[in-house]
C-alpha cells in the first residue's frame, strides 16, 4: 500500500503545476477534452464521485457526502503551486457568486506537509469555502481509474446534483472556464 501511495505522489509530482494540454478523452472513458482543457461528461456517462472524508485546514470533519444534492466544485491546489495563485481569486469570485444558486466548493489541500502555509494561502487570498488538507494525497488516489480524475495540481472537477464527476479541467481555471464547467449543470433538471 504504501508503495501504490509513494507512486501516485510521485506520479503528481512529475505533473504537479501542470499547463493543462488536453489529456484524457481516449480509450473507453466516456469524456472528450476540448481545446479548452476542459473535458466534460454527458449525463449519461457520468460516474459517481468518490466517497470524500478527512479533515479539514481547520481541523474539523469534513465529507463530501455533506453537500449531497448540490453542485460541487473540487479544486486540488498546493500553497506551493504558481498557477494555483492565478486561479484563487477566479475560484473565489465564483464561489461566492454561485453559492447562492446553491453551488458549492471544497478544495483539497495536497503535498503542503505542514498546515501553515496552506491556511495562511488561503487567508491571503480570501478563501472562505473549506480545504480537505491531505499531504500526502491519499484522498486523489480514490478516483475512479478512466475517470474524470485529478491528473496534476492544480486540477478543478464539478460534481453534479447527483454526485457524478461531470467536468475537469487539468490547469488553473478563470472565470470564463469556471461558468463553462458549471453553467450547464445549473440549467440541467
Amino acid at each position: 500500500m504504501h508503495l501504490l501511495v509513494g507512486a501516485a505522489v510521485a506520479a503528481l509530482t512529475l505533473s504537479a503545476c501542470g499547463d493543462g494540454g488536453t489529456q484524457g478523452g481516449s480509450g473507453n472513458t466516456n469524456f472528450v477534452t476540448g481545446k479548452n482543457g476542459i473535458a466534460e461528461v454527458g449525463k449519461a456517462e457520468r460516474v459517481a464521485a468518490p466517497k470524500l472524508e478527512g479533515k479539514g485546514l481547520d481541523g474539523k470533519p469534513l465529507s463530501l457526502n455533506d453537500y449531497k444534492g448540490k453542485i460541487v466544485v473540487l479544486n486540488v491546489w498546493g500553497s506551493w503551486c504558481g498557477p494555483c495563485r492565478v486561479e484563487t481569486p477566479y475560484l473565489v469570485k465564483v464561489a461566492k457568486e454561485l453559492k447562492p444558486k446553491g453551488v458549492e466548493f471544497v478544495g483539497i489541500n495536497t503535498r503542503d506537509f505542514n498546515k501553515g502555509p496552506a491556511v495562511k494561502f488561503e487567508e491571503e487570498h480570501g478563501v472562505e469555502y473549506p480545504s480537505f488538507y491531505d499531504p500526502s494525497g491519499k484522498l486523489i488516489l480514490r478516483f475512479p481509474k478512466g475517470s474524470l480524475a485529478p491528473q496534476q495540481i492544480p486540477s478543478t472537477i464539478v460534481i453534479d446534483k447527483d454526485g457524478k464527476m461531470a467536468a475537469r479541467a487539468l490547469q488553473a481555471v478563470n472565470d470564463k472556464q469556471l461558468h463553462q464547467m458549471i453553467d450547464p449543470l445549473l440549467a440541467e433538471k
